[in-house]
């Protein structure tokens, strides 16, 4: 008899009691302490603990982030974050999205102190790949807080059902499913993402 497959855990969410918090310092702190974790936290100063990934959601992950860096190192206007970069975005939350870029020029106006940190600003792009055992519509309203806090594009991809959601400021996600490219428009031009690495096994 056959062992069924091991899962990858769920994100496990940690409420804080009422008039306890950490702030930004403590909190950076507390997710160094933590390396082998992804900790995000929200609006509320709740914490979201994400578990290490399974090999095919890395390799995914690793595909996505490449791809992203290759046109950015040609197109030179910005810089490509991995998914253990922390985001301190206007409504106080603290998210790391598996991919994110920012324009330069906005990273310049950074001091060195707020770049050894969680960065202090919303990622101009962000891309959030989801795992076996997310849950669609907890991204979803992630993707939303992305856009309410400044994001100008979002992408939220789904393997399980190869769908991509785009998301926009000011305008309603657009729903597409089966596609097997995407491109990045104004925003990122000449940036085009071949979604055969992220909906094909390759494991």
């Amino acid at each position: 008899m056959h062992a069924a497959p091991a899962t990858t855990p769920a994100p496990v969410h940690l409420r804080l009691p009422a008039g306890l918090s950490m702030d930004d310092a403590q909190f950076f702190a507390f997710c160094r302490e933590n390396p082998d974790y992804r900790i995000e936290r929200d609006a509320q100063g709740d914490i979201e603990i994400m578990p290490p990934t399974g090999a095919e959601t890395g390799r995914r992950n690793t595909d996505l982030v490449t791809e992203l860096n290759l046109w950015a190192r040609r197109d030179g206007t910005g810089v490509v974050f991995d998914s253990s970069t922390g985001f301190r975005l206007p409504n106080g939350a603290t998210r790391s999205p598996d991919a994110a870029w920012v324009a330069r020029h906005r990273l310049a106006s950074l001091t060195a102190e707020d770049k050894e940190g969680f960065l202090p600003l919303a990622p101009d792009f962000i891309v959030e790949l989801a795992s076996p055992n997310d849950d669609p519509g907890k991204l979803a309203e992630k993707l939303a807080e992305y856009r309410a806090n400044g994001v100008r594009l979002g992408w939220l991809l789904l393997p399980d059902v190869q769908q991509v959601q785009v998301y926009r400021p000011d305008a309603v996600p657009v729903v597409l499913d089966g596609p097997r490219a995407i491109e990045g428009g104004d925003l990122l031009p000449g940036f085009r993402l071949d979604l055969g690495l992220i909906w094909d096994k390759a494991l």
